[in-house]
């Protein structure tokens, strides 16, 4: 995948997955997700914002460990957290990246325990996260990312409130809003908390050449 200055181990997983060549949306948001600042990026169902998001995480995180999560990724249900932790298997095969994914149907006192042992990666849905973060399930400090995923369906179930405290818990990150459309809720949730962000829309793809892994 011809991304400037990606690391080696992420190039050879891209390999081996059959992505040699970046799409457009990867191609575009690549330098500027990189330079950790906060960003909106539109885009259709189909043209690879999983593997968006996947790829930057383990590009931006591969080189330093921390006991604490250094990414925290929030997705609509439970089916979207397997798909996520299917792809960072993928993506991330050949770095040492831990990725941890909770849902509602998950037991809570698991998921701390394996959370407390040290996690690079979080995966979740609105309210498990909530409700973790609510309870000291997982520690924000050393947060780099606070990425979500698909942010219209989330908005229509109404976990904007859930979402904005998890951000508000953060001081300081990267924050990274993934959307289908700008909707009212989307726009709504972009002001309460992202910092003069770049913006990114694409509105036209090529389907073939932007599936996810």
């Amino acid at each position: 995948m011809k991304l400037k200055k990606i690391n080696e181990g992420l190039q050879q997983s891209l390999i081996n997955c059959g992505l040699t060549e970046a799409n457009d949306l990867q191609k575009e948001t690549f330098s500027t997700i990189k330079s950790g600042a906060d960003c909106l990026i539109l885009a259709p169902a189909g043209s690879g914002k999983t593997t968006t998001i996947v790829l930057n995480v383990i590009q931006q995180l591969v080189k330093e460990g921390e006991q604490s999560p250094r990414a925290l990724i929030v997705v609509q249900d439970k089916e979207k957290v397997l798909e996520m932790l299917s792809i960072f298997e993928k993506l991330g095969a050949h770095t040492d990246l831990t990725v941890y994914g909770v849902h509602e149907k998950g037991d809570m006192d698991y998921d701390k325990n394996y959370i407390s042992g040290g996690v690079d990666v979080l995966v979740g849905t609105p309210i498990k996260l909530s409700d973790m973060l609510s309870t000291a399930g997982y520690n924000v400090n050393r947060l780099k990312m606070f990425i979500i995923d698909d942010a219209d369906p989330m908005l229509r179930l109404r976990h904007e409130t859930r979402i904005a405290r998890i951000s508000s818990s953060i001081a300081k990150t990267q924050r990274i809003i993934f959307a289908t459309e700008m909707t009212e809720r989307v726009e709504s949730l972009v002001d309460k908390i992202l910092v003069e962000p770049f913006e990114f829309d694409f509105e036209e793809y090529d389907e073939e050449d932007n599936e996810d892994v």
